[in-house]
């Protein structure tokens, strides 16, 4: 069968009118989009500088003294973990002055007390302590860094706060007894009547009246540090 042009034409025609009328009469859709939600905007952080406080502003603690006890610090770290505070002893200054330095570390502030030196240290009892050792039975101050044990009690002395030797100069400390104690030869009164202090056997003896606070403060892991 022969179909003419006409034919396919007229044919192809209606296949085009179909299509186009199904397209057109097909419903059309468009699913609901959410809405766009507006970017977020995060503020930069600020970053705050915080100055600590200068360390001992009235130049109480010799700076040598102040340096040698920081350098401690970092040396003895492991037996020394609490570095709020800490205590320096100048042995070149007079026993009646005042040559023990307790160092706020935090806030910088320096306060001052009295101690006394070993009478092996001073034989001649001259207020000046003139030589160390960590020889037991020697009497004599000993230098160096402790770290601080804590609070106890002895038969003998009393309240006192143990410590540790941390260094060759002074790590008999414990069977040697040297401790932190109150003493009356270490009170006001009779700095007053001497002039000068009086001498233990090689503890860091202070004023019955400075004992208890200090004693509280020490506490234990703290540097002690005493030089001359």
């Amino acid at each position: 069968m022969r179909l003419s042009r006409r034919g396919l034409i007229l044919g192809g025609s209606a296949m085009l009118a179909g299509c186009a009328g199904a397209s057109a009469t097909a419903p059309v859709t468009t699913a609901a989009l959410p809405p766009v939600a507006a970017p977020v905007v995060v503020p930069p952080v600020q970053t705050v500088s915080v100055t600590p406080p200068p360390l001992d502003p009235r130049g109480a603690v010799p700076k040598d003294l102040m340096d040698r006890a920081m350098a401690a610090l970092d040396i003895h770290h492991r037996k020394l973990p609490l570095r709020d505070r800490m205590y320096l002893v100048d042995f070149k200054k007079f026993s009646g002055d005042e040559r023990l330095y307790e160092v706020d570390l935090i806030a910088g502030e320096v306060k001052v007390l009295r101690t006394c030196h070993g009478r092996g240290s001073d034989p001649d009892h001259s207020g000046y302590a003139r030589r160390f050792s960590n020889t037991p039975d020697s009497n004599m101050s000993s230098i160096g860094a402790y770290a601080t044990a804590g609070a106890s009690w002895g038969k003998q002395q009393g309240p006192n706060v143990l410590l540790d030797g941390l260094e060759y100069t002074n790590d008999k400390a414990r069977e040697r007894a040297i401790i932190v104690h109150g003493a009356d030869y270490a009170d006001p009164d009779f700095l007053a009547r001497e002039g000068k202090l009086g001498r233990s056997y090689g503890c860091f003896s202070v004023a019955h009246t400075d004992l208890p606070e200090l004693r509280e403060r020490m506490g234990e892991g703290r540097l002690l540090f005493a030089w001359a």
